[in-house]
């Protein structure tokens, strides 16, 4: 099985009971958070990749190994930015790219999983991408727009 990308099916259930908060809370809901919560980002190997949309909890099976400067448990994700709307969507993008410096990677990898390490890990999303091995360089995954088409969780209808 590859890994495959999308949206966490629990992640869905899971905002509407108020337990994730990409910012602060502003307004009266039953859990309004003063500061946003802490979002991880880890990368995940090809072989055997198994990372999907019923995965629920992060977990380290099938993640890179922590070598050649890459730690278990993935970057924090910069959220300096609030999610927003976008038309009709509700949109969130990370507002810094993510790079991983001077990266040896243990093996062939294609996905990235982000993760609400505040609420017990839980998965939000997984995002696949062309197969990468790298040796001695950087590793940068560029954010994309955070609009309706683009943003890297989106709720459309």
């Amino acid at each position: 099985m590859a890994n495959v990308a999308g949206m966490c099916t629990s992640f869905k259930a899971e905002l509407m009971i108020g337990i994730h908060a990409f910012g602060p809370g502003t307004g009266v809901p039953a859990r309004t958070a003063a500061t946003a919560d802490v979002l991880k980002a880890a990368l995940f190997l090809t072989a055997g990749g198994t990372r999907g949309v019923a995965d629920t909890v992060y977990n380290t099976t099938g993640e890179l190994a922590a070598s050649g400067n890459y730690t278990q448990g993935g970057k924090t994700v910069v959220m300096a930015t609030a999610p927003t709307t976008n038309g009709t969507a509700g949109v969130f993008t990370p507002s810094a790219n993510l790079t991983w410096t001077n990266l040896t990677s243990s093996g062939a990898f294609d996905c990235l999983v982000l993760y609400n390490s505040s609420q017990s890990n839980k998965q939000v999303s997984v995002h696949t991408f062309t197969s990468q091995s790298i040796v001695g360089a950087d590793f940068t995954l560029t954010m994309p727009a955070n609009d309706a088409s683009n943003a890297l969780v989106r709720i459309v209808t």
